[in-house]
């Protein structure tokens, strides 16, 4: 059974929901930080039906990092991940603040509100750091599913991307650049603290930690692994809350308009991370004019989940 949920829209600056007294996500495509930060939206917080934490905002060691939003860390000599740019293994990571690109709201083309579920369409320009227009980016952001008896709720995040810049655009990651698996880019979740060690963990029972800290599904491909899970205990509540990750079934082949293949850019150590990449190993080009597009799922949940749970979750939830 779900239950209803209120929104507020303060509008030119956020989109905030909550429901029974806690606000779960706030929705901010107005951001005022450091433009060296990449401005762009941003969700955060991030709470679970308990009302806790799962989101991190400006953290110490990278204050870009802003709970969940869409990034791309290489695009054509850009950076619309924020903070420095790895400039390959000679030069490694470099402030060049020339590099650091920004995602303009342009508007919502859809805003929809029922008693139990947000849906909003928005438009978005990528703009490069000198002012040309690159990209025109539709989002769509569905809330939906608040299950108290689950102890969860979702969000859907769609992107269709098309290339306006007159030549091509080639979209890559730390690794196509020369670092080894540091292939994060696309849509990113970075957690809180209490995340920091926590448990990592697929389908068929796949997870764990490597020796570098970097869990043993990092660089793994989508198709291999449609989700992945990551649960921890908190520090300052007795719980756990769980958050899992999920692409939709068309993200899986290019018939569903991805056109390059998604590998799991995941850590619990030294950071808690997740990243739907859709350039970790290889880059791709965008053609002037063409478009790419891909789904994404993240579950929020109360508790400490295991995978029976979670692909008991996604089954009787359609995806």
């Amino acid at each position: 059974m779900t239950e209803p949920i209120t929104v507020t829209h303060i509008h030119g600056e956020s989109v905030t929901v909550a429901s029974g007294g806690v606000e779960l996500l706030a929705y901010v495509y107005k951001p005022d930080a450091d433009p060296f930060e990449s401005l762009k939206p941003y969700t955060h917080p991030l709470r679970t039906l308990a009302g806790n934490a799962v989101s991190g905002y400006r953290p110490s060691d990278h204050r870009w990092h802003k709970g969940l939003q869409m990034t791309a860390s290489h695009l054509s000599e850009q950076n619309f991940w924020g903070g420095n740019s790895y400039l390959g293994p000679d030069q490694g990571y470099q402030r060049v603040e020339e590099r650091v690109g920004s995602m303009r709201h342009d508007g919502f083309e859809e805003f929809t509100v029922t008693d139990d579920r947000l849906r909003f369409a928005e438009k978005l320009t990528w703009v490069e750091n000198g002012g040309q227009e690159w990209a025109q980016e539709l989002r769509t952001v569905e809330v939906h599913s608040v299950e108290p008896a689950e102890g969860t709720w979702a969000i859907d995040w769609s992107i269709r991307l098309t290339n306006i810049r007159g030549e091509e655009l080639r979209f890559g990651s730390p690794t196509t650049a020369g670092r080894e698996m540091a292939g994060y880019t696309g849509l990113n979740w970075r957690g809180p603290r209490d995340f920091t060690g926590g448990d990592v963990f697929g389908p068929g029972g796949r997870g764990g930690e490597g020796e570098t800290g970097a869990s043993d599904l990092m660089g793994t491909p989508a198709a291999e692994a449609p989700w992945i899970a990551i649960t921890a205990e908190h520090d300052d509540v007795d719980g756990h809350s769980t958050l899992l990750f999920s692409h939709a079934p068309e993200n899986l082949s290019q018939d569903g308009g991805a056109i390059h293949a998604s590998h799991w850019f995941v850590r619990s150590e030294p950071i808690p991370s997740v990243a739907f990449s859709w350039a970790f190993f290889e880059e791709f080009a965008l053609p002037p004019g063409e478009s790419f597009a891909y789904r994404y799922r993240v579950v929020i949940a109360d508790g400490a989940w295991d995978g029976d749970r979670a692909e008991t979750y996604l089954k009787s939830h359609g995806w």
